[in-house]
């Protein structure tokens, strides 16, 4: 590309003219939730505690701001992971800085305290209760309550000298005469961030512009402009990704989201997918992401979660083709000497920029040029009579040869040449 402008062969519509800048006035940070609402999926098991450590090593390296380690108000196994997850970002000085969910109540606010008391670490504390009509129907709580809880929570954090974000539960389902109570009194008492938690996976990015810009008009208008946004975002409509992004275009400045998208139901926001997509709109310049696939795989393998074949970026195809068309366009920009064209002429992920190369396979939608390339790139040399041996099997099976099979031919074919010429 040393003589062509990428924009010469790539019109990136995207960038026309964007709704809004995102988080034009604040810096956009990232907070984890795998290890805290990501293991609360019913499906996946509990990470180790070794294997809880390099997710957290992995967090901090790909540039996460927040990591909430645990929920100590769950049990004492809860305590025992979160201290040691504390000391293990103390004892490696990673910048990453640590955060333990808790509900509005001392029960779940103390250990909190007791465990930063005994890392010498400050804890931030992510205080939650529900805030919406249907679950104070459920609960039967009154705004009063709520008020009360809230207030006394925050209270006992603060006191304590750490900083808390006060969570509302549902707050796209959630009134604006409510939700200006309870943000309006967490901010009285100390809150230095409020969470917008889209819990149930309820909104769409109109919702997100409407809620957004009520809590900042909100906070301006009490002088508050310093108390930060968050965004919590879930899946249930398949939304989760392109929330997030909106969440930042509409002025959250720290967006939250689990590896893989693991979590309750069918899970939270996908972190890994909104830093790739981040990146690649140019937010994240200079951050880098080559650990992306390493930190995906490891949470896979921890939480015994399989990564789908189709998922972006670390699915097992989200770089592999065996169809001829795409294949010969890959060739042919390799062909000239150019890996930036190869990566992005069928892709609009490219590959290397997150530690992941174009893979061309062979089966039955593909042509002689996939063999070609196949054999070339493992040391073959690429005879006609072989290229059409491997072509035969290849169009008369329905799915991709796996290398084995194909290495396989390769050995039948040499076989059968050396019995032909004795």
């Amino acid at each position: 590309m040393a003589d062509l402008d990428p924009t010469e062969i790539v019109f990136d519509w995207n960038a026309v003219e964007k709704v809004a800048p995102l988080s034009p006035k604040r810096k956009l940070t990232f907070f984890c939730e795998t290890l805290r609402d990501g293991i609360q999926s019913p499906s996946v098991v509990d990470p180790t505690i070794e294997d809880k450590m390099r997710m957290v090593e992995l967090a901090s390296a790909l540039g996460i701001h927040h990591i909430d380690v645990g929920l100590p108000g769950a049990g004492p196994r809860a305590v025992e992971d979160c201290v040691r997850l504390v000391e293990h970002i103390r004892d490696l000085g990673l910048p990453i800085k640590p955060a333990c969910a808790a509900r509005t109540h001392p029960n779940d606010i103390k250990p909190v305290i007791e465990i930063a008391r005994r890392t010498g670490v400050v804890i931030e504390v992510m205080t939650f209760i529900g805030s919406s009509p249907i679950r104070q129907y459920a609960e039967g709580w009154d705004v009063d309550r709520l008020l009360k809880m809230s207030a006394e929570a925050i209270d006992l954090a603060v006191g304590a000298g750490l900083p808390c974000t006060y969570v509302t539960e549902d707050t796209t389902r959630s009134r604006p005469d409510v939700l200006g109570r309870l943000f309006r009194n967490a901010v009285e008492h100390g809150a230095h961030r409020l969470c917008i938690c889209d819990t149930v996976g309820h909104v769409t990015p109109d919702g997100i512009k409407n809620l957004l810009r009520f809590t900042r008009n909100l906070l301006d208008g009490m002088g508050a402009s310093h108390v930060g946004i968050d965004w919590h975002g879930h899946n249930d409509r398949g939304l989760g990704v392109v929330n997030t992004i909106f969440a930042a275009e509409y002025g959250a400045d720290r967006l939250h989201g689990t590896a893989l998208g693991v979590g309750e139901r069918v899970g939270n926001a996908a972190l890994d997918q909104v830093l790739m997509n981040l990146k690649l709109l140019g937010e994240l310049e200079g951050q880098d992401l080559s650990l992306l696939l390493e930190w995906c795989e490891t949470t896979a393998r921890a939480c015994h979660v399989p990564i789908p074949y189709n998922y972006p970026l670390a699915g097992v195809d989200a770089f592999r083709t065996a169809t001829g068309v795409h294949a010969a366009a890959i060739i042919k920009a390799e062909k000239k000497g150019d890996s930036w064209l190869a990566d992005r002429i069928y892709s609009g992920v490219p590959a290397g920029m997150f530690g992941k190369e174009q893979a061309i396979e062979i089966g039955h939608y593909s042509g002689e040029s996939n063999i070609v390339y196949w054999l070339k790139r493992r040391g073959f040399e690429p005879r006609e009579e072989l290229v059409k041996a491997i072509f035969a099997v290849a169009k008369s099976g329905d799915r991709l040869l796996t290398d084995e099979e194909v290495h396989r031919i390769i050995e039948q074919h040499q076989a059968a040449t050396e019995r032909g010429a004795s």
